[in-house]
């Protein structure tokens, strides 16, 4: 509780984001094109990279670096804030302070964030957030789906209350959703954020997206990773103190309302039961992969109808206020992050597939909207009025496990697998290889059945696999990656390489020419690390 109550004050006594630049300011520092426009226009990718160079030796802590690029071809920005030597990874991670990642634009029809996120980097380089540096380093990646952004079309994002004059899409280039794309990393954007989460290590990373569907009172709502083998120690924290912090902060400064994402049955086709539902707990979505990866994954989703100025506005003020009790509590953060590192072994639980399940009946605020018209379109938008009505339903906000298993030591993968070899390093797993072959006693899938779904989904047809686990002895050649699970990522490995796994390999048909021809599943299960085949393996027990 004490911590709790400090955390507050410093959330409370931060007001950056309303600090008017003023005429003389801004005609020194650089203004987003929504400013520019009277917020009737997005930027282009142009528009953030020239504000970003606006920005550069303004201020010895912020530094500009790039963190990868998309599949066009563009750098994708990053702006570095922090008591560092450089933008560098290095000298980030050898600072030792806790570390912030804010990314947006994800969805590139959801552009709030965006535009937030370059207004945090003025924010920095003006000075206004020098405190923060005492402590943490701060990541900002103003614009993720870079490709999909350059897409503007004024039809984009039906219903959403602006910019009247167009925004980007939610696809890449190459038709993928970026936040579908965690587990399986296809696209080039995906690849470069887990290289980012990789090299700078961010304690903390927030999301940021917009919001559709319910009429709502909310300015934004939120979610922690929804996984329900995410450590509880993330969780935990997330749910019983930071978040209601953040939303306490927010009420008692603004008068906004700002709570956990959700949605009603009865908007836009949605079926059920009525209740505040969440969305999906898979790793393919962002915050979640974040989640199994042991780190702090925030979604902030500003409310779709609420005006363009004020999606920012609210973006702004959530991350100002999750940073603000990061700083607060810097060291639990970092304690937190390192106490998950430490916990993946053999036979802890994970959960394979997972079911949202009815929880406290709770207080969510409905709303309503006004139908206006697009002035350049016709097209029907909505907006936000500001009423507030009180319904009492049920909370689907959380998952627990349908179908789990006990975690081997580790995975072995024959070497000819090598696309799956390349995606597990990919995602910064730490693997062996056998320096000889070797008999060994493994566990082995036997495939009784399986389906590929009948519907396209991200280029793929997902497929289920039915069968059980047998002891056998086989003859494993040299050369084969042997996967430990006692390593940071232990949960995350499961997910990937699990048959029955929601969101693994299999599901996304890394495997589906095998299947074909073997009713076993290529990928067995090790009960202990063979360090007699495998000197690497030593350092894994």
């Amino acid at each position: 509780m004490r911590i709790h109550l400090v955390s507050r004050a410093l959330i409370l006594c931060s007001c950056a984001f309303l600090v008017d630049i003023g005429p003389a300011a801004a005609q020194d520092w650089p203004s987003t094109r929504p400013e520019r426009s009277d917020y009737r226009e997005t930027s282009r990718y142009h528009d953030v990279t020239r504000f970003l160079d606006g920005l550069e030796g303004r201020h010895p802590m912020l530094q500009l670096t790039s963190f990868g690029y998309s599949e066009e071809g563009r750098p994708l920005p990053l702006a570095v804030f922090g008591d560092v030597a450089d933008g560098s990874a290095a000298a980030v991670r050898s600072s030792g302070a806790t570390r912030v990642l804010v990314f947006a634009n994800i969805h590139a029809g959801e552009v709030a964030g965006k535009e937030a996120a370059q207004v945090l980097a003025r924010e920095m380089a003006r000075g206004l957030r020098d405190r923060w540096a005492d402590s943490l380093v701060i990541l900002v990646a103003p614009i993720y789906n870079a490709d999909g952004n350059e897409h503007i079309g004024l039809r984009n994002r039906p219903r959403q209350h602006g910019p009247v004059a167009g925004m980007g899409r939610r696809p890449n280039a190459r038709g993928l959703d970026l936040n579908r794309d965690n587990a399986k990393l296809e696209s080039a954007e995906a690849r470069a954020l887990s290289r980012l989460v990789q090299e700078y290590d961010p304690h903390v990373a927030l999301d940021l997206h917009t919001t559709n569907g319910t009429f709502h009172a909310y300015h934004l709502t939120y979610a922690p990773p929804l996984h329900p083998s995410t450590d509880p120690g993330i969780t935990t924290l997330l749910r019983e103190e930071w978040l209601p912090a953040v939303t306490e902060s927010v009420r008692d400064r603004y008068g906004w309302e700002f709570f956990y994402y959700g949605n009603v049955p009865g908007t836009f086709g949605m079926r059920g039961e009525r209740g505040w539902y969440t969305f999906d707990h898979r790793p393919r979505f962002t915050t979640n992969y974040l989640g199994l990866r042991n780190r702090f994954g925030i979604l902030s989703e500003a409310y779709s109808y609420a005006t363009f100025e004020d999606r920012i506005l609210a973006h702004g003020r959530f991350v100002e206020a999750v940073i603000d009790f990061t700083f607060a509590n810097a060291t639990r953060v970092r304690e937190a992050v390192e106490a998950a590192d430490g916990g993946p072994a053999p036979g802890m639980e994970v959960a394979l597939r997972a079911e949202m399940f009815a929880g406290d009946t709770i207080d969510v605020l409905m709303g309503a909207v006004t139908e206006e018209r697009n002035p350049y379109t016709g097209a029907l938008m909505y907006r936000r009025r500001d009423e507030r009505s009180v319904e009492r339903m049920p909370d689907y906000g959380a998952f627990r496990a349908s179908e789990v298993t006990a975690a081997p030591a580790a995975y072995l993968v024959p070497p000819e697998f090598t696309a799956v070899i390349e995606r597990l390093e990919a995602h910064g797993i730490q693997i062996a290889r056998l320096d000889d072959a070797a008999e060994i006693e493994v566990s082995e899938f036997q495939i009784d059945s399986t389906r590929a779904s009948e519907r396209e989904y991200q280029g793929h047809r997902p497929r289920q696999a039915w069968g059980a686990w047998r002891d056998v002895v086989r003859t494993a050649p040299e050369g084969a990656a042997v996967v430990p699970v006692r390593q940071p990522l232990g949960r995350l490995i499961v997910v990937l390489l699990e048959p029955r796994s929601d969101d693994g390999f299999l599901a996304w048909n890394l495997f589906d020419p095998s299947i074909e021809e073997s009713d076993t599943y290529p990928i067995t299960r090790l009960a202990e690390l063979p360090t007699e085949s495998c000197e690497e393996c030593v350092r894994f027990r």
